[in-house]
């Protein structure tokens, strides 16, 4: 391809502060090889659409003419093209890929930012480019819209070749293969993107590469690459069965598969020596197939306390600084009543309150959480929740955390898996 070093197959990233010319590098690239570009330069949409945001927005109800639909705007541009037929049929299939269908009879003017984002993105691919140039894809939406454009743009990925114009390294999404820098109006040195992050971004925490887990005939993870950086704070997302207790056993020393895979968590490989009880101590963990097996008769101050060992029930005696410890967790999840009751006497919801203490007790640098709100009632999970933004939320503190129920994650989740 002309310009930028940008091959076929490739998925690029242009990151740049601002002002470091990484968009009119963009631009000129489409502009010598035919790629298409689309640019958004606030939270309502692209420059060109400015019409559309402004005055006609808020007084929707008082134009004398019926503004048009979303889908309108479509068939008009998808009938100006030369090949009508064609770009009529690519419009049946963006509309599927990016769900668009609910939005098509809206008018165009009352599209949210994220809804517009999804629109503009089929307008631009209804003549099936090759190349499409995205610049600030990001910009203006919230988190779970972000997450959900990621997901349609690695939809895309598969049939186009996509170069993203972003200021951050942080938002480069981990469908891109590499990153060209752009400083003071020159492009450096294409790298893969895991070289340029690794460069720039906090270290790993878990480094997954071409993770496939089997249990006899079924594919339980096929080639999972993630990674998991310090600070950040994972969603994890997926039906029942789509692998997410296996890919939690994987990162928590559980499943034995492990040594047949790529895996590093915390800078180390598996295999080389490091022990299940060396990768525990850095991790925080509560799931309810840990509460299941948690069958120990012991006073709820002892469970609690046994976080700071890793084991089920406690093995030697605590000292007076770490019990104290234990009660203060207790305190913040607000079960200090229970210290001495038995945990078996406790109900669900009790125990599991219990357990999430137990998973915070030694500081860890990371927690797995899998449902850690579940069968807690509403006063409970807005504490729980709060605690978590309040710990998980601080710097360097990183998070995964898995629940069926989206308005249960913190709010500083900021990074999703969907298995």
């Amino acid at each position: 391809m002309e310009g930028l070093d940008i091959r076929k197959g490739e998925q690029v990233a242009l990151v740049g502060p601002n002002a470091s010319g990484k968009s009119r590098l963009a631009a000129a690239f489409a502009g010598r090889s035919g790629a298409k570009y689309i640019t958004f330069r606030d939270s309502y949409g692209s420059y060109g659409d400015r019409n559309f945001f402004m005055q006609q927005r808020w007084n929707l109800f008082t134009l004398e003419d019926d503004p048009p639909t979303a889908g309108e705007q479509l068939r008009k541009e998808a009938l100006s093209g030369d090949d009508p037929q064609a770009a009529l049929r690519r419009l049946d299939e963006l509309t599927a890929l990016f769900g668009l269908s609910p939005v098509l009879d809206e008018p165009l003017v009352t599209l949210s930012s994220g809804e517009l984002r999804k629109f503009q993105l089929t307008r631009a691919l209804l003549g099936g480019p090759e190349i499409l140039v995205v610049d600030n894809p990001f910009i203006g939406l919230d988190p779970r819209t972000r997450a959900l454009l990621t997901r349609l743009l690695a939809k895309l990925a598969a049939t186009t070749t996509l170069v993203l114009v972003l200021s951050r390294a942080a938002e480069i999404p981990p469908f891109v293969t590499h990153v060209i820098p752009v400083a003071d109006g020159v492009a450096g040195e294409k790298v893969p993107r895991e070289a340029f992050l690794d460069a720039v971004l906090p270290p790993a925490v878990i480094r997954m590469r071409g993770v496939t887990i089997r249990f006899g005939e079924r594919v339980i993870l096929d080639a999972l690459d993630w990674t998991v950086r310090q600070g950040e704070h994972w969603a994890l997302t997926g039906a029942n069965g789509s692998g997410k207790s296996t890919l939690l056993s994987l990162i928590c020393a559980d499943n034995p598969q492990a040594y047949a895979c790529d895996i590093e968590l915390f800078g180390r490989p598996r295999g080389t020596g490091e022990t299940i009880w060396d990768i525990k101590r850095n991790i925080g963990y509560v799931s309810p197939e840990l509460h299941r097996a948690f069958q120990v008769d012991a006073p709820a101050l002892d469970i609690v306390t046994s976080g700071l060992f890793d084991t089920e029930g406690l093995f030697r005696h605590p000292t007076e600084e770490q019990y104290a410890c234990a009660r203060r967790w207790m305190g913040e999840f607000g079960i200090e009543e229970l210290v001495e009751k038995p945990f078996l006497r406790l109900s669900s919801g009790q125990q599991r309150l219990c357990l999430v203490a137990r998973a915070f007790v030694k500081n860890p640098p990371l927690y797995v959480l899998d449902e850690p709100l579940h069968g807690l009632d509403e006063a409970q999970r807005r504490r729980v929740k709060d605690l978590l933004d309040r710990f998980c939320g601080a710097p360097g503190k990183t998070l995964l955390m898995v629940t069926h129920y989206p308005e249960e994650y913190p709010s500083c989740i900021d990074h999703s898996l969907t298995l």
